[in-house]
């Protein structure tokens, strides 16, 4: 049986025993925070638990690295969203120890590529169109690093409210212990 055969047997009796009605809730957070955090499979109960979320709390974006790397991007883009459409009042970025996206090897992601079948002159076209493959596939060499790039980003977007707060944290994806990297309420109240 395949993978998406599984999931989706599981479904049809997920939905026929109305297990979904333990989710219920509205599109609105009601914490009123939306959070940017890594896709890291660590993470997917452990942070919602450790911040103390329940379903139906906050909005969540993910991707690797819980990254900012656009101005203008998807990440922004749900942020914004999130914040003008659906009532976030704050902003939390949270990152992780033993992130994989620390010291992230360009190089090494494009030889995986190519091993999988994209051949080099894809490779050489896109280079060619001014695509910086190497820049856009390389990380951060300390998690602290990539958070207060992300917080930074949020926090000084020109469509984005001066008076949000925006926070950064790293979470220890073993035991769920949130630090604090970027205190959003002392920075407004600092004046930066």
């Amino acid at each position: 049986m395949s993978l998406i055969t599984e999931i989706l047997d599981h479904n049809q009796q997920f939905v026929e025993t109305e297990q979904y009605k333990q989710f219920l809730t509205t599109k609105f957070p009601d914490k009123r925070m939306v959070i940017l955090t890594c896709m890291d499979t660590r993470l997917v109960e452990l942070l919602p638990k450790a911040m103390n979320l329940r379903n139906g709390d906050a909005k969540i974006v993910k991707n690797a690295g819980a990254i900012v790397s656009h101005p203008f991007g998807s990440i922004m883009r749900s942020i914004i969203v999130a914040v003008y459409e659906l009532g976030a009042h704050e902003v939390v970025v949270v990152g992780h120890h033993g992130c994989g996206m620390t010291g992230l090897n360009s190089e090494q992601v494009l030889t995986k590529a190519k091993d999988r079948g994209v051949s080099g002159d894809v490779l050489d076209t896109l280079s060619h169109s001014g695509i910086d493959l190497e820049g856009w596939l390389t990380g951060f060499n300390q998690v602290q690093e990539g958070i207060i790039k992300s917080v930074n980003m949020i926090r000084n977007h020109p469509l984005l409210p001066k008076n949000l707060p925006v926070h950064g944290l790293i979470i220890d994806p073993e035991t769920g212990k949130l630090d604090m990297i970027e205190d959003g309420y002392a920075h407004l109240t600092s004046g930066e």
